[in-house]
């Protein structure tokens, strides 16, 4: 559906948001991703077919619907020892520099990312340093890799250990960065996928568990090659004061602010406290990735429906026009209505792509406003007065204004001398 009720506002007093910290990890960013739009791809799930070649075939729609940055999930093969369910997970790799049989070929990897490139996206690997499957060659070839228990032994991913909430990973075992060796193997294969393939970055699983200053290598190194677009799955400010990475996740937003308003839990004054309470530390040039949904997301916590209700596409909105760069999960621009199963085939069922009409205009107010830029590129946030129920705000650099009013109630509310539906918005 259309963006709705579009309509010019008009400022109401108002107050700002307390400016993010600056420092000298206020690094520049490629110029491509400042105003981007990240799309996270699922290659297992994201057709019948579960190739890269399948993938290859939709970019064309992709492109219309105006995504710039395509996140591809593991490519890799994935370890038949231990392995969860009948496929294994993404994220237990048995060869860092080969393709999975089920998803294609190295040549079919090359064809996709240089599609890609023709069509003007570009193009992102989860990389997975933590640990491989319990079957990749490194394990017996170089066993002072890993972490070993007492006996000396590798042994599965393991937190909390001897605590009633020890949890285990029990299809991958880890690596132990303290090995020089090791570091630079495993720069060398991310090497090898920018070299063979021209990949624009990387997303790196799990990063925060991985030595800050194996990153800070890693970056050095790969954009001496090209220059790199990092993505850490994690929200630890170093990752971005050393420089290593561009963005990290906002999970506070998402588990702490979208999730309880999605259960009717709380609303307008929970996001305007969040604002407000926005954590120190971060440098200004700290890209934040907003989202609703991804692949952890949709396979463990729920669908948008069972997390958001009705409150799914106003929610959504806020992933647009607040600061940082927004992602989009495949399938939620066709409401991705079922949970995808990790360790299986479960493929999207695409049917009518019900809101992409929805995420293309709001791809298109990213692109159209300097002012929704991300980082040090875009404004600050400052808030409007409102109502409790609606959060009312505005963004300005320079002449560029772009002004945001979302109703997160059920109720129909008046802002403005304006009536905003229940989840209703508006965008000017």
């Amino acid at each position: 559906m259309p963006l709705q009720r579009r309509t010019v506002l008009t400022a109401a007093s108002s107050f700002a948001l307390p400016a993010m910290s600056s420092t000298p990890a206020d690094l520049p960013h490629l110029s491509w991703s400042r105003q981007a739009v990240i799309y996270q791809v699922n290659v297992r799930q994201y057709s019948a077919a579960g190739t890269l070649q399948a993938v290859q075939a939709d970019l064309p729609r992709l492109k219309k619907l105006g995504v710039d940055i395509l996140w591809l999930m593991p490519v890799q093969p994935i370890g038949k020892l231990n392995r969860k369910g009948t496929l294994g997970s993404y994220y237990s790799i048995s060869d860092y520099t080969a393709v999975n049989p089920e998803f294609g070929t190295l040549a079919d990897a090359k064809a996709f990312v240089a599609a890609a490139h023709g069509l003007g996206f570009k193009v992102i690997l989860d990389w997975v340093a933590n640990h491989t499957a319990w079957d990749h060659p490194w394990a017996t070839a170089h066993k002072d890799w890993y972490k070993l228990n007492a006996r000396g032994e590798v042994y599965a991913v393991t937190f909390n250990e001897g605590q009633p909430s020890e949890e285990h990973w029990d299809d991958v075992i880890a690596l132990n960065y303290q090995s020089e060796a090791l570091r630079s193997a495993m720069i060398d294969a991310m090497k090898f996928w920018v070299r063979e393939t021209k990949l624009d970055g990387f997303r790196c699983d799990v990063a925060s568990l991985v030595p800050t200053d194996f990153w800070v290598r890693v970056r050095h190194e790969l954009d001496a090659t090209k220059p790199m677009f990092m993505l850490a799955e994690s929200d630890a400010i170093d990752l971005h004061t050393s420089g290593a990475f561009d963005m990290t996740y906002s999970w506070d937003l998402a588990d702490q602010v979208f999730k309880k308003i999605g259960k009717g839990e709380a609303g307008a004054p929970l996001l305007r406290e969040w604002l407000a309470r926005q954590p120190a530390g971060y440098p200004a040039a700290a890209y934040r990735m907003r989202f609703t949904s991804n692949h952890d997301f949709n396979s463990w916590h729920g669908t948008d429906a069972e997390l958001y209700g009705d409150a799914y596409q106003a929610l959504a909105v806020l992933t647009f026009t607040l600061p940082g760069m927004p992602l989009i999960y495949n399938g939620q621009e066709s409401r991705l209505t079922k949970r995808l199963a990790f360790f299986e085939k479960d493929a999207i069922a695409w049917k009518r792509y019900e809101l992409s009409d929805f995420y293309a205009g709001l791809i298109a107010l990213k692109h159209r406003h300097p002012a929704l830029a991300a980082g040090q590129y875009g404004a600050p946030v400052k808030l409007l007065d409102s109502p409790a129920d609606v959060v009312a705000f505005e963004r300005r650099l320079g002449g560029d204004v772009v002004r945001v009013a979302v109703n997160l109630s059920k109720a129909e509310q008046s802002w403005q001398g304006r009536k905003l539906g229940p989840w209703g918005w508006v965008l000017a």
